[in-house]
């Protein structure tokens, strides 16, 4: 009998649909007599047993000790070959691991000719026939600066270049500026306990060396009203109670204690707006030539962001318009990615690694998933879109791209290339490459 998939009419239906597949695969008697024999002889090297000398002993006794782990090496050493080999005779093509079902292994004591038979259940790659790609429209609003945003700006580089000079002999006033440092947790119980379980939402806070300006216009009122009047070398300890609105939405609704201690007061002086402080800002040698480069600069970046969010809605239109069924496997696989890109930021950001641990992973795996899919679907609609533009990827382009990488690893490129062959990472950019092509190519299209 030779390997066949299954043929129940109801399942073969539903699979044209989903993305599941089962087959049935014979591994013939002859083929497990000799993986068998090659099994054997590989104990025989290794045994070590009472009455015997190394590497003689029978066969019949290495059946006997060890028929169990016997006949499982059997099975790993033959199974993943002749699933592959039946996948590829039905032209599927698998994107999960094998669930092996139904295995049956033979007697390896006995010699009547019997196969190894097994059903592997897995996930293909679902057939999209892509719709509607070429009707999709972008927006591609007017982009304008105004004076104010320049202005804005300008004022933004002149905070930068602050100088502090230090106040003695007097305490804390409006307008001034507290060096200090400071702690705070959650003042409610239930809240503070919840943190422990999972730290990312209600993080305690500790700044060694933080300048806050009292009465200004980004400060917590609770600061400037408990810090004014204080002189170097106080401590206040006050509550915050964060509203609802809150734009952080971790410390909404929360009220925190902080314990404050003044170290220093520092007066704010602002470079005058004039050619002299152009200079200082690099190769400028007047105030308009940094007028005009600001307004390039946020010109540019209006056109960046404007751009970004019209394919962000031409991705989720295409998959709006394109409905089919993905693979649990690659869903999971980008749950992985975008948690572990998460995880990286918090621990940049600097997040201790027993907090990492003590995260609730589930509930924020299940959070990822909706995202995770449409990820998954925007991704196989791009390269469908791309097989059917004959959108490809040129070694130049791929070669850029690593040496963009050497450069910030400070790595030679060849050291970057060995090292994402090896871990399948130059396949990745490649598909990166190809998927950003493509979604150009749907953007300028849609003009």
């Amino acid at each position: 009998m030779s390997p066949t998939e299954t043929t129940d009419a109801t399942k073969t239906e539903a699979n044209k649909k989903d993305v599941k597949r089962e087959i049935s695969v014979e591994i013939p008697a002859a083929e497990v007599a000799r993986e068998t024999e090659a099994q054997i002889q590989r104990y025989q090297k290794s045994a070590r047993l009472p009455g015997f000398r190394a590497g003689h002993v029978p066969a019949s006794i290495i059946k006997q000790r060890f028929g169990d782990g016997l006949k499982n090496d059997v099975a790993e050493a033959l199974i993943p070959k002749y699933f592959r080999r039946e996948a590829e005779k039905l032209g599927l093509i698998p994107v999960s691991q094998p669930r092996v079902t139904d295995l049956h292994i033979p007697d390896l004591n006995t010699h009547d000719g019997e196969p190894l038979t097994f059903k592997a259940t897995f996930e293909v790659l679902p057939e999209i026939q892509v719709e509607g790609y070429k009707d999709l429209r972008a927006d591609k609003p007017e982009i304008a600066v105004t004076d104010e945003e320049v202005e804005q700006a300008l004022a933004g580089l002149r905070e930068q270049h602050a100088s502090y000079t230090t106040v003695e002999g007097r305490p804390l006033a409006e307008g001034d500026f507290a060096q200090a440092s400071m702690d705070g947790k959650p003042k409610d119980a239930a809240v503070a306990e919840a943190a422990k379980s999972n730290p990312v939402h209600v993080n305690p806070v500790h700044m060694d060396e933080v300048l806050i300006e009292i009465g200004g216009k980004n400060t917590v009122p609770e600061f400037s009203q408990n810090l004014t009047g204080a002189s170097a070398g106080d401590e206040r300890t006050f509550d915050v109670v964060y509203p609802e609105d809150t734009q952080d939405k971790r410390l909404a609704g929360k009220t925190f204690v902080y314990t404050v201690k003044v170290n220093g007061i520092k007066q704010k002086s602002l470079p005058e707006l004039n050619d002299d402080f152009a200079k200082e800002l690099g190769d400028f040698t007047s105030l308009d030539q940094v007028r005009k480069q600001i307004r390039e600069n946020i010109d540019a970046e209006k056109r960046h962001t404007a751009e970004r969010e019209a394919k962000d809605k031409l991705v989720a239109e295409l998959v709006k318009r394109n409905d089919f069924a993905v693979p649990e496997s690659l869903v999971d696989r980008q749950i992985d990615l975008r948690l572990e890109r998460g995880l990286r930021a918090l621990a940049a950001q600097g997040m201790k690694m027993e907090d990492l641990k003590k995260m609730d992973l589930p509930r924020l795996r299940a959070g990822q998933r909706e995202q995770a899919v449409q990820d998954v679907k925007s991704s196989l609609l791009l390269e469908r879109i791309a097989d059917l533009e004959k959108i490809e990827v040129s070694n130049e382009e791929v070669n850029r791209e690593l040496e963009a990488l050497a450069r910030q690893s400070k790595q030679t490129s060849e050291a970057v290339r060995a090292r994402l062959t090896e871990d399948g990472g130059l396949d990745r950019i490649r598909m990166r490459i190809r998927s950003e092509k493509t979604l150009e190519f749907l953007y300028h299209q849609s003009a």
